[in-house]
C-alpha cells in the first residue's frame, strides 16, 4: 500500500501530481472507493458526508474524474461476506479516506478488518483527509473540544492546556500504517489546537516524529520512503530528541 496524507485532499496541483504518481497512471484510467465513516458521530454527520462527496467541503476529491467511484461504509463490512467487500477493495485503485473523528474511523479500520486487508496490497493508494491521515498511525493524538460519545475508546484520556483554552486530548491505537504521528490544519485558524505553538504542545503527547501539515501539504509513503509535498507550511516535531 501506498499512502498519500493530507489536511484537506487534493487541494493544489502539486499534491495531485503526487497523487498520480502513486497510480501510476492517470485518474481518469483509476477506480476510487469513498470511505466517509469518520463523520458520522458528529451532529449532522450525514449532512456533512454528502457534503464532502459533492464536493463541498475541502478540495473536491470525489470529483476529481476518476474513471469510477463507489461509497465504503466500514461499520457495515462485519455484515457482509467477506469475500464481496475484498473484491471491492482489490479492484480499486484507490480508496479516499475522509476525516472526521480519528478515534471512531480508526476503531472501524481495524474493527471492519479492512486495516489488516489492504496492508498487504501493494499497489493500492490510500488517501487520507484531516481524521483519515491521523488513524493512520501507530499510535496518534486528537484534540476534542467536545469527545464524541461511541464505542470507540481511547488509549489515554486527559485534559491539555493550549495557550488560551483547554482541550480533552485522547491518544489511541491507530491503524499502524505509518510509524509518525500527523497534526493536520496546521496553523489554521478554524482549527486552533494546531496552530502556532498549540501544535508544538500536541506534538509533546506523542513519542517519535510528529508532522504538522497545513491545508497545502501532504506526506507521500512509498517503498518506505516518506517525502513531504508542500506549497504551503508544515513542521516536523522529533520527540526523540
Amino acid at each position: 500500500m501506498k499512502l498519500l496524507l493530507t489536511s484537506s485532499g487534493i487541494s493544489n496541483p502539486s499534491i495531485q501530481n503526487a497523487l498520480i504518481s502513486l497510480l501510476g497512471k492517470p485518474i481518469e484510467e483509476s477506480n476510487a472507493l469513498f470511505v466517509p465513516t469518520g463523520m458520522y458521530p458528529f451532529p449532522g454527520g450525514s449532512q456533512f458526508v454528502w457534503k464532502a462527496m459533492n464536493g463541498e467541503l475541502g478540495s473536491a476529491m470525489c470529483k476529481l474524474g476518476w474513471k469510477s467511484l463507489g461509497l465504503l461504509e466500514l461499520t457495515t463490512l462485519p455484515a457482509i461476506q467477506k469475500e464481496v467487500w475484498i473484491k471491492a477493495i482489490t479492484e480499486t485503485d484507490a480508496l479516499l479516506v475522509w476525516g472526521g473523528d480519528p478515534l471512531f474511523l480508526s476503531y472501524w479500520l481495524k474493527e471492519s478488518g479492512l486495516a489488516e486487508v489492504i496492508s498487504s496490497l501493494e499497489n493500492l493508494v490510500y488517501v487520507g483527509v484531516s481524521a483519515g491521515s491521523i488513524a493512520t498511525s501507530k499510535l496518534f493524538g486528537e484534540s476534542y473540544s467536545n469527545l464524541p460519545n461511541t464505542i470507540a475508546r481511547p488509549k489515554t484520556l486527559q485534559t491539555l492546556q493550549f495557550d488560551t483554552f483547554e482541550n480533552t486530548f485522547v491518544t489511541a491505537e491507530g491503524a499502524g500504517f505509518v510509524d509518525f504521528a500527523i497534526i493536520p490544519h496546521y496553523n489554521n485558524q478554524n482549527h486552533r489546537d494546531a496552530c502556532n505553538g498549540n501544535a508544538a504542545t500536541w506534538a509533546s503527547m506523542l513519542p517519535g516524529m510528529v508532522y504538522a501539515i497545513d491545508e497545502h501539504t501532504a506526506i507521500k509513503v512509498a517503498d518506505q520512503k516518506i517525502e513531504v509535498i508542500s506549497e504551503g507550511k508544515w513542521e516536523v516535531f522529533d520527540q526523540t530528541l
